[in-house]
């Protein structure tokens, strides 16, 4: 589980952060939706410690993330996967190598174990044969593939997405929101996505925290968004035509 308590993030003496706690539950799919502008991009960064919130705590299953020197944090970094907006896999580096990337980082593996790492890994996200390929050979959907399974490679206890859909079709979104969900719940691993995809949260949403001004503004799961009376969720929400319907 992660936690994350009063937190508070400044720039140019503007609140972008303000007060936010929430709880992201271990084997649940977790979901920072809101508008662009809301904070839920600065509160994903603070949470993986690309920012310093000003004010309060981030807490890894009861570790706290914040108080931690720079040795202790690495630590916890080793426990992370990420998953960044758009796949940013290393171009100059075929699939193999870019999934190999964070075990060579991070491991002691030998070279034939590092390979079987990255051979299952691949062959979970239904990706087979394509080692030896370039990221500029596959299609936006493998590729995204292809960054969940170096995200996963290390055996992460913790998954972080960024947008994980932006840029693909409608159909190819719902096979990457599938596998993040099989996932998370196959090795129960505390997810946390940050999206504007209501099709996402309607799918795979146990967990949604809805940012707005900087502030949570509201928490449940997608069941519970279908009968929210909140009117800034609701106008979020219903801003799509096809949860209006459902509605």
């Amino acid at each position: 589980m992660i936690k994350v308590v009063d937190i508070w993030k400044y720039f140019d003496n503007n609140a972008i952060i303000k007060n936010v706690t929430a709880s992201f539950e271990k084997g649940k799919t977790n979901l920072i939706i809101g508008q662009s502008g809301s904070g839920k991009t600065v509160l994903l960064k603070c949470i993986v410690g690309l920012l310093e919130p000003d004010n309060g705590n981030v807490f890894y299953d009861e570790r706290n993330f914040t108080k931690m020197n720079i040795a202790d944090k690495q630590i916890v970094r080793k426990e992370l996967g990420m998953l960044f907006q758009g796949g940013a896999l290393f171009d100059s580096l075929n699939i193999e190598e870019n999934v190999m990337f964070p075990l060579n980082m991070f491991t002691k593996y030998t070279k034939e174990e590092k390979l079987e790492r990255v051979n299952f890994c691949l062959k979970r996200v239904n990706l087979g044969n394509i080692n030896h390929l370039y990221p500029s050979e596959l299609s936006g959907g493998m590729k995204k593939r292809a960054a969940i399974a170096r995200a996963i490679a290390n055996n992460p206890k913790y998954l972080f997405c960024d947008e994980p859909n932006s840029g693909l079709d409608p159909k190819t979104a719902i096979i990457i929101d599938n596998l993040i969900r099989e996932i998370t719940k196959e090795y129960n691993i505390t997810t946390i996505i940050n999206t504007h995809d209501m099709n996402s949260v309607m799918e795979i949403g146990d967990n949604v925290v809805f940012m707005y001004s900087g502030e949570v503004w509201w928490k449940g799961t997608r069941e519970d968004i279908l009968h929210s009376s909140n009117k800034e969720l609701n106008s979020f929400v219903y801003a799509s035509e096809l949860l209006k319907k459902l509605k």
